[in-house]
């Protein structure tokens, strides 16, 4: 075989493009120091209470940052389509102050949600936030422009917004996506587990007051003896699949509630509510019974 003949059998190295780019920011230490700080910051700022309940969504259920991004990227863009098609000047800078406008409540839960994360989601989220930051600086510069009678100077700086939100949404994309920040990892076991009763054990082989993980099937649960009783949830909590069998109990409006020992989420032990963010989504929970021979039996909650 000569050489240009084995020059051309060698096998190719395909790149994956963004991806592979994506893939170094997720490793990039060199962010830690700076995302440190502020994510110490940003939890001592908003502490635990109804404010950062609020922020991550607790009270809906859902995370509040992506329908509060999705109204402020979508007056963004419908700024673009009234300035390509030269429509009303007035127009164009009404709906850009209501991006702008619904830009503030938007960084704020998102950086809410960011502060506790995992290290790499957080160098993503990072530059996330660093390309959204100049995007809202030059739709406020636009604005201003636009205010002082100068359009075009106001379209243009509206154009290099909106590359900066794209490249902000497309990292945003990739966090959701990706990454998985903002979904709920406990998805519903209904699925996972056969119907009836299973049996979990003994109760006397449950320590009474203190959590214990215990398997059934495909699933991890946490396990609660108290007194006679006992309760069960999916182990893995719905925010980023922290183990909550190495939770604090606590008591909450005088109910018993675990502490998940990742980022402090709070929930429920008679059901799996959601007491206290960061986490959104309930967690799974399990009936329970105690059979005449003491033995626990499991089988998820209807």
């Amino acid at each position: 075989m000569d050489r240009s003949t084995e020059k051309s059998a060698k096998p190719r190295k395909i790149g994956n493009g963004g991806g592979d780019l994506l893939d170094r920011l997720e490793h990039a230490t060199t962010l830690d120091r700076p995302i440190r700080g502020l994510a110490k910051a940003v939890r001592a700022r908003i502490g635990p209470g109804w404010v950062r309940d609020a922020l991550h969504g607790v009270p809906i259920g859902h995370p509040v940052h992506p329908p509060l991004a999705t109204v402020a990227v979508g007056c963004f863009v419908a700024t673009a389509i009234l300035d390509v098609t030269k429509s009303d000047p007035m127009a164009a800078r009404t709906v850009l102050a209501a991006g702008l406008a619904t830009a503030l409540p938007t960084a704020a839960a998102g950086v809410t949600d960011w502060s506790t994360l995992h290290r790499e989601q957080q160098r993503v989220g990072f530059v996330h936030a660093l390309a959204n930051a100049a995007a809202v600086g030059l739709y406020a510069g636009s604005l201003a422009f636009r205010i002082a009678g100068r359009e075009k100077a106001g379209r243009f700086f509206a154009t290099a917004g909106l590359m900066a939100a794209s490249a902000g949404a497309y990292l945003g994309g990739h966090l959701a996506y990706r990454l998985a920040a903002g979904a709920n990892h406990a998805e519903q076991v209904s699925h996972l587990v056969p119907t009836g009763w299973h049996d979990l054990g003994p109760i006397s082989d449950l320590p009474n007051g203190r959590p214990v993980a215990r398997r059934l099937g495909y699933i991890d649960l946490f396990v609660l003896r108290l007194g006679e009783g006992v309760t069960v949830l999916a182990d893995g909590c719905s925010h980023l699949a922290g183990p909550l069998h190495q939770g604090r109990v606590t008591v909450e409006n005088g109910e018993p509630c675990v502490v998940c020992p990742w980022h402090g989420s709070v929930f429920r032990i008679a059901d799996g509510a959601v007491i206290h963010g960061p986490a959104t989504a309930k967690q799974p929970s399990f009936e329970t019974r105690v059979r005449r021979d003491g033995v626990v039996q499991v089988r998820p909650a209807r």
